[in-house]
């Protein structure tokens, strides 16, 4: 029996939709690793709407152009272009899905929660977050739209 070309792409589409989808994102300085995917979840449309006390899960794809013992992660709130300090969870990008000693040529998924808390005001701000190598260089370094919303 053929299926009926309609059902056939009816579920196609509800397939697409249920992957999630890489997020448009700005390079904000990558020079040691370059970003091949940025993945932040749930958040289907940007800006990403984040949820207070909600905790939403960061996966970005990169490659390395050099060697590192370790990598740090430092999450920033971008407002009137200052940067305010967003604590995370785990900043050890070793403990974080990555396997160190980093190796250059090797692709890296590093994994990360971003919680919003509770007390955070509801606002529109952009999310820069870094992730540096041994020597402070920025092995990528990505920024996104969100609003922080009730």
């Amino acid at each position: 029996m053929v299926p009926c070309p309609l059902a056939l792409l009816l579920a196609l589409g509800a397939a697409a939709t249920a992957l999630a989808e890489p997020l448009r994102f700005v390079d904000c300085g990558s020079i040691d690793g370059s970003i091949q995917e940025v993945n932040v979840s749930p958040c289907p449309t940007q800006p990403c709407l984040l949820h207070k006390g909600t905790s939403y899960s960061i996966n970005v794809t990169f490659a390395s152009k050099i060697e590192s013992q370790g990598s740090k992660a430092r999450v920033y709130g971008e407002m009137l272009h200052v940067d305010i300090p967003f604590p995370i969870p785990e900043p050890d990008g070793c403990k974080s899905g990555i396997q160190c000693p980093i190796q250059k040529g090797h692709s890296y998924s590093y994994l990360n929660k971003l919680p919003v808390k509770s007390e955070y005001p509801s606002i529109k701000l952009i999310v820069k977050w870094e992730l540096v190598d041994d020597q402070d260089q920025m092995l990528f370094c990505w920024k996104i739209p969100v609003q922080i919303t009730s």
